[in-house]
Parts: C-alpha cells; structure tokens; sequence
C-alpha cells in the first residue's frame, strides 16, 4: 500500500512540475536528495560501525551478561512461562538492552534469533502448530507477541539514530532530543506493559 501512496505522490510531482515549468527544480531537487542520501548512509555506516563495535567489546567483557541479569525480574515478570535455562531469554535480554541503549541495528538480530527461540520453545511444549509443521503461518504465541510489543514500544535512553540524523542535518545541539526521547519511549514502554499485561489474562 505504501508503495502506491509513494508512487501516486512521485507522479502527481512531476505532474504538477511539468504543468507549472518547473521541470528543472524537481530534477535539481532529485539529485540533490541523491547526494544527501548517500552522504546520510555514510554517516550512519559509522554510528553503526561505532556502537556495534561497542556492543561487541561489552559482551566480550561479560558486560552485556551483568546487564542481562541485572533485568532478569523485568524478563521473569513480563515472561513468566519462559524456563530460566532457556536460550530465549539472552536473546530477549540482549534485544532490550540493544533498544535501551538506542542501537537500534544491534537489537534486530539478537530479535530474530529470540523468535527462534520462543518458535522452538513451542515445539518443546508440544504445540501442535509447531511440531506437526503445518504449510502456511503458524499463530504467535504469547511470549512472542509480548516480545514484539516490547521490542517495538523500548524505553531508549540514548537515541543513537536520531542524534545522528539531527548532526547530519545541522543541529546546533543534537543530543537535545536525548530527554523528550526518554519521556516519550518511557510512556510507550508502561504503556505496552499494562497493555500486554492485560492481554496475557
């Protein structure tokens, strides 16, 4: 659907520049946005590089399993049914503590690999949609759907993208955003606790 509305907007663009000779400002406007894009991954490459780097010498260091110990009440409230042993729960942990620390590249494969985890966690419990491998998509469980929320809705106290795209782009003072992100990433996050809370009932 997206690409329709992108699409129609694209078209009515150039619609619109050639009815009102402005044929070479959007062609300006296209090769300049071509610059700033690559100039823009550029720029992200490095942040990524940086704190993926970062994240590697943590765990390395036996900092990001402290970390993953240090949240294990919120993982034993938000996830009661998950065994204590089981592989699912590093994964989640180290997705949270990615998402917290606002590297938002280091969580997604750490998410993968949790969903993985809690797929094979159903196959354990003997989940018929899971161990008689089924054609089509199999139901999430609710460990999984509590993941996802979480994941999405994470409480970030160094929003590393956007500080990154407000120096891109000129701000005198990137790292101003750093506390309404925190305001705002925190309601989200009580929001999805009381919000799959509820639902796990």
């Amino acid at each position: 659907m997206l690409n329709y509305i992108w699409a129609f907007m694209i078209l009515l663009g150039v619609i619109y520049a050639a009815f009102t000779g402005q044929m070479s400002a959007v062609t300006n406007a296209a090769l300049d946005s071509a610059g700033e894009a690559i100039s823009l991954c550029i720029t992200m490459a490095g942040v990524m590089a940086l704190w993926m780097g970062l994240m590697e010498i943590a765990q390395k260091a036996g900092i990001i399993e402290k970390m993953t110990g240090g949240i294990g009440p919120f993982l034993n409230f938000m996830f009661p049914k998950i065994p204590k042993n089981h592989p699912s729960r590093e994964y989640i942990a180290t997705n949270i503590i990615a998402n917290v620390l606002g590297l938002g590249w280091a969580c997604t494969p750490a998410g993968l690999k949790a969903m993985e985890a809690l797929a094979r966690l159903e196959e354990e419990r003997g989940n018929p949609s899971y161990t008689e491998k089924k054609a089509g998509n199999r139901p999430a469980s609710n460990e999984m759907c509590t993941f996802l929320i979480i994941n999405i809705s994470s409480l970030q106290l160094i929003p590393v993208n956007m500080i990154a795209y407000r120096s891109q782009y000129g701000s005198a003072d990137p790292a101003k955003i750093i506390a309404p992100a925190i305001a705002a990433t925190l309601i989200s996050t009580l929001t999805a606790v009381v919000y799959c809370k509820i639902k796990d009932r």
